[in-house]
């Protein structure tokens, strides 16, 4: 497989220098142990918001530090947890006295490292909170989890609960916040290819040429089932189907539509699947308050989308809306 990079063992730590110099000013890149924070942090008695995964989701979680989102990501290594002491390190960096706010996806390995820094972080008198996203649908264990996986909600919980913090709400609001989103977030994904991590040089599964992966992970873990490849009208009846029946979602809701692209996605097809998901919902009564297409929380180079639905209400509405100055999400800034 061709890859851009120099050796594979340097990926992450080379992605970092880039990220560095692109964003100088505006972000602070720290190394041993990694971990990015907004340039101006720590903001005095603001709530921080700390976020982190493994590398290959890009722009997840890096590109989502600045005003309005995160002031903190942990960068670990290619589809692999960050440790404690990067969560401690980013905890006591930003934290200006009104506490810290771990979002996590749930995975085994970010769910158990950032309690263990959440831990050693109250040890050292920062007042910690963390609240889990398991938003994913398509199964309730796989090889990286137990319970649901932590998907595209996880973007939408760091956008909302960011613009809270800048109105300098308490920890314990943005957690309950935090709470809400996860609560009325649903998503599920399809894969047309698998990704290929830089160490490994080839496919993490096979899928044949008239395949898809229905209900995959974004580390290209097994779905709900492998199924002959199909219009983007009939994943997004599989997809969307699956999401609305799971809250369940009905007639006269309004909500937040986010169709994401994997990485190996054209932004063109991403809107095909949006014009399909906008029909599907308009014919059950739901309505599209808010909308968010491309590719924001991605598997590196895999073919495929995943879609993501969240049940809005006025404050969440104002919340989606409000500025964000980020790399990866940028409006009213």
């Amino acid at each position: 497989m061709k890859k851009l990079v120099n050796r594979p063992e340097d990926v992450v730590r080379e992605e970092l220098t880039g990220i560095a110099l692109a964003h100088a000013g505006r972000l602070v890149v720290h190394t041993d142990p990694h971990w990015i924070a907004r340039g101006d942090a720590p903001v005095p008695d603001k709530v921080a918001l700390v976020s982190g995964g493994g590398s290959g989701h890009e722009p997840l979680h890096g590109g989502f530090v600045g005003p309005g989102m995160l002031d903190a990501a942990c960068p670990g290594e290619v589809f692999t947890s960050p440790t404690p002491d990067q969560m401690l390190e980013a905890a006591k960096g930003v934290d200006g006295g009104g506490g810290v706010l771990f979002i996590v996806k749930n995975y085994t390995g970010d769910v158990m490292n950032f309690e263990m820094a959440a831990d050693l972080a109250r040890e050292e008198g920062i007042t910690v909170e963390q609240v889990v996203i398991a938003d994913d649908v398509a199964v309730e264990d796989s090889l990286y989890t137990a319970g649901r996986r932590g998907v595209g909600a996880t973007v939408l919980a760091e956008k909302i609960c960011g613009a809270a913090t800048e109105e300098g709400r308490p920890l314990e609001a943005v957690a309950g916040l935090c709470h809400t989103v996860a609560d009325q977030s649903r998503s599920m994904g399809v894969a047309l290819t698998s990704c290929t991590t830089p160490m490994a040089g080839r496919p993490t599964f096979e899928l044949g040429d008239d395949e898809m992966e229905v209900g995959v992970g974004i580390h290209g873990e097994p779905g709900r089932e492998r199924r002959p490849l199909a219009s983007a009208r009939d994943v997004v009846e599989t997809l969307a189907g699956a999401v609305v029946g799971d809250l369940p979602f009905g007639d006269g809701d309004r909500v937040l539509a986010f169709v994401n692209g994997m990485g190996g996605t054209p932004l063109m097809e991403l809107y095909v699947v949006y014009a399909e998901l906008h029909r599907f919902l308009q014919e059950r009564g739901i309505t599209i308050a808010r909308n968010l297409v491309g590719s924001y929380a991605t598997s590196l180079d895999m073919a495929g989308c995943s879609i993501t639905l969240l049940k809005l209400d006025e404050e969440l509405t104002r919340l989606w809306d409000a500025p964000v100055d980020t790399p990866g999400l940028r409006w009213g800034a």
